[in-house]
């Protein structure tokens, strides 16, 4: 199996909407973000799959070293096998790949946010960033394209605390801020045991209406120049905005299921933001 066929498996697999967004791109574009959506995969499952947090600790640690190595012509996984061929055309930084790995080791260090910022914080580690590194696969020419894809990674992450809060609360984490969990009267009790109550209802409310915010404020920022070559993030972003509407019209029953679209409706999507351009 060569580099791009593990990685083209790995996104495959995974049945996101991710994989969905970039079924229409040029072959080099779409082996570009293939590649650097297993990477994602890969360190999040370092997180997620591992029991024993000290060898998720070393895992990252040993993902750190391949990134670098991946800059100076040394790596040995496939995932950077397949990523290194792309790294200058698309002008992709170690920085930022450095600091998805920062996110992820953030699940390991923290499981509660006080705040908004605290929160936000880990969406920019984990979401943000590769906004920004998949808006340059795509074709970024204005300096407001990127900033429009941070703005709509931090959308996307929005929504998936939304709809899998009830999930993260069973693995011990609540990325819903503190405060606010305090300010509609919900505790991280009622989060574990699935109680589905009015107040709950009103936080989600306002999580979905901040969720909302957010990807108005990021197709606000992107240049008509760049639109046509950003589909796939528009994609994206109406496979996430249905899904969101799903969860509230559902009623954010989302403490004891996980509300997702079939893939033939995200297809459909997909197919239909393409073709509108």
């Amino acid at each position: 199996m060569s580099p791009d066929e593990y990685c083209q498996q790995k996104a495959a697999q995974s049945g996101s909407s991710f994989y969905y967004s970039f079924l229409f791109l040029p072959p080099e574009r779409r082996r570009a973000i293939t590649a650097l959506y297993a990477f994602c995969r890969e360190v999040d499952d370092t997180v997620d799959e591992c029991s024993d947090e000290s060898l998720a600790r070393v895992k990252l640690g040993w993902w750190r070293k391949e990134i670098a190595g991946m800059y100076q012509g040394q790596h040995t996984h496939p995932v950077t096998q397949a990523l290194q061929p792309h790294l200058t055309a698309y002008d992709l930084k170690q920085e930022h790949l450095q600091a998805i790995i920062d996110g992820m080791e953030m699940d390991l260090n923290q499981t509660r946010y006080l705040d908004y910022a605290g929160m936000s914080k880990y969406c920019w580690h984990v979401a943000s960033v590769v906004g920004i590194l998949s808006a340059s696969i795509f074709g970024a020419t204005r300096p407001e394209t990127l900033l429009y894809a941070e703005k709509l990674g931090h959308a996307f992450q929005l929504t998936n605390i939304i709809r899998d809060v009830g999930e993260d609360a069973r693995k011990g984490r609540i990325y819903l801020p503190v405060n606010e969990l305090q300010q509609f009267n919900v505790t991280a009790a009622d989060l574990l045991n699935a109680r589905h109550t009015e107040n709950f209802v009103k936080l989600m409310e306002f999580q979905t209406a901040r969720a909302q915010q957010a990807y108005d404020e990021a197709f606000a920022l992107l240049p008509k120049e760049d639109r046509r070559a950003q589909r796939p993030g528009l994609i994206m972003a109406a496979i996430y905005r249905t899904l969101l509407k799903e969860i509230q019209d559902d009623g954010y029953h989302v403490l004891s299921q996980r509300i997702s679209l079939t893939p033939i409706r995200k297809l459909w999507l997909a197919w239909k933001t393409w073709i509108r351009g």
